[in-house]
Order: C-alpha cells, then sequence, then structure tokens
C-alpha cells in the first residue's frame, strides 16, 4: 500500500515538460518576450538568425521554449522545429497592418501540418501599446483564427515594452 501511496504522490505532484514553439514574423518581439518569461525583464536583442531556447518554470510545469527567427529565409526552417511541440506561441506585431496577412498566411501553413495537430496555439498580439495598434478582435478576423476548427487557441495582448 505505501509505494502505491509514493507513486500517486509522485504522479501529482511530478513537475511536467512542455515543448513550446514560438514563431512569428521577423520583428514582432519573440525573443523580447522569451527573456522577459525567462528573466523577469526586458533585454536588449538583436534579430535572431538561427534560434534561442530557453527554459522557463511556472507552477509545477517546465517550460521548454524555442524562439526561432522569423525572418523570410528562415521561415521554411520552422518545420524542423514542430516535432513533439505541444504548444504554439504565434507573435504578431499588433502595429504591422501591412503584414498581418503575411502572418496569417504562414500561420495556418503550419496548423495545416501534421505534427502541430494537437498544439494548443496561444497568439500574442504584441505592442498593443502603439497608437496604431490593431485591436484583438481585429487582430482575430485578420487571422482568421474562428476558421480554426478541433482546435484550441487564446489570443493575448502584450505590450512593445512589457512594464
Amino acid at each position: 500500500m505505501g509505494v502505491a501511496i509514493s507513486r500517486l504522490v509522485r504522479m501529482l505532484f511530478a513537475k511536467k515538460e512542455m515543448r513550446i514553439l514560438m514563431v512569428g514574423l521577423d520583428a514582432a518581439g519573440k525573443t523580447t518576450i522569451l527573456y522577459k518569461l525567462k528573466l523577469g525583464e526586458i533585454v536588449t536583442t538583436i534579430p535572431t538568425i538561427g534560434f534561442n531556447v530557453e527554459t522557463v518554470e511556472y507552477k509545477n510545469v517546465s517550460f521548454t521554449v524555442w524562439d526561432v527567427g522569423g525572418q523570410d529565409k528562415i521561415r521554411p526552417l520552422w518545420r524542423h522545429y514542430f516535432q513533439n511541440t505541444q504548444g504554439l506561441i504565434f507573435v504578431v506585431d499588433s502595429n504591422d497592418k501591412e503584414r498581418i496577412s503575411e502572418a496569417r498566411d504562414e500561420l495556418h501553413r503550419m496548423l495545416s501540418e501534421h505534427e502541430l495537430v494537437d498544439a494548443t496555439v496561444l497568439v500574442f498580439a504584441n505592442k498593443q501599446d502603439l497608437p496604431n495598434a490593431m485591436t484583438v478582435a481585429e487582430i482575430t478576423d485578420k487571422l482568421g483564427l474562428h476558421s480554426l476548427r478541433n482546435r484550441r487557441w487564446y489570443i493575448h495582448i502584450s505590450l512593445s515594452r512589457i512594464p
């Protein structure tokens, strides 16, 4: 009986691990968000050529977050990070109205991949504090999020300079 209780306690309180892929167009703010989550502060970043990977602890979950560069030449490489991804964070520059349709196309292209069929999607509507930022409703519409069937998705706002 003691062994069964010990196993139950380990199952209930064992640290869970999740693999998260963070992507989006270049200059959306992915790396800034990653290091704010990891360090709790804003750090100066440069455009990501390749990837950054960090482990972020929250409650009893250890998130391994892969932040992959968003330049158009790098985007075809995103697929190499899909395997075993449980969550997708798609970062959008809310102020970049000119490229929102490009962002939509990239998001839907990824979500059509079999390896991401079970991944939960979190859209970060970043830079909401800028004067010409699209609203969450506009971004939801322009990204076609309501057309995502049989998939959990969420949208969350963030600021260009996270306090």
